[in-house]
């Protein structure tokens, strides 16, 4: 299936990753083309093995294809270096992965400057303020860690993601390792970064409830793009996923 829009901050053209050779050949994506919109926050989602992560990875430059194109905005992966992709994954690309890998001896401000300290740069007072507040973070950012909830840590890491103010913020599992009310509160505040910040997040999840965060839901079943969803609800989700057998 082929999904085209406009104003697109990742692509993936005929995208196909196969894992091993011969018999033992995975074919994790299966000729897949597809546009996420800028200033959007999209889902994807699937049964087990069905690829979604895999086509997060490839559009983030973190894993290689074996035929086809991706895009962020409009250069193609394929065509940089080793030091050109890590480059533009720096600049460009902010990350949130279920795992919150803050630093425990830096203080959630250091934490999140961090990326910034390391490419050189200065971050903008104004808009690093603006998202700590948009996070819900103003008065822990002398916390380090360990005196952080886990929904904060996760906050934390999503401010992070957001510093640079990237093209586009791609997020793996990013409530998986918390509770019901922690996600809920994350989820309000990675809709809040898209609607009042104006960023683009991908966010891969098995949730339902997570996906209903988000403005439209992409569903993948063996490697192949199975359907859309606009403006999924917890129910709407639950259906198509049981319609691929999750």
């Amino acid at each position: 299936m082929t999904m085209l829009t406009t104003n697109a901050a990742a692509r993936a053209v005929s995208a196909t990753k196969v894992y091993g050779a011969g018999q033992t050949a995975v074919r994790a994506l299966d000729d897949v083309t597809v546009e996420f919109p800028e200033r959007r926050f999209t889902a994807i989602m699937g049964p087990s093995g069905s690829g979604k992560s895999t086509l997060m990875h490839c559009l983030a430059g973190l894993d290689q294809l074996t035929s086809g194109r991706v895009f962020l905005g409009d250069v193609e992966l394929g065509s940089l270096s080793d030091t050109e992709l890590t480059m533009l994954r720096r600049d460009r690309a902010g990350f949130v992965f279920q795992s919150f890998n803050l630093l425990p001896t830096l203080t959630a401000a250091e934490n999140i400057t961090l990326p910034l300290l390391l490419a050189g740069r200065k971050a903008d007072r104004d808009w690093l303020a603006t998202v700590v507040a948009t996070m819900g973070l103003p008065g822990r950012m002398s916390h380090r860690p360990a005196e952080l909830s886990g929904g904060e840590q996760q906050r934390v890491a999503v401010a992070r993601a957001l510093v640079s103010r990237p093209q586009i913020v791609f997020a793996d599992e990013p409530t998986g390792n918390l509770d019901r009310r922690a996600s809920a509160q994350l989820l309000g505040f990675l809709r809040l970064a898209v609607s009042d910040l104006g960023q683009t997040i991908v966010m891969v999840t098995h949730d339902p409830a997570a996906a209903a965060a988000a403005d439209s839901a992409l569903f993948l079943s063996d490697g192949r793009i199975v359907g859309t969803l606009a403006a999924p609800s917890p129910e709407t989700v639950l259906d198509r996923l049981k319609e691929l057998g999750e």
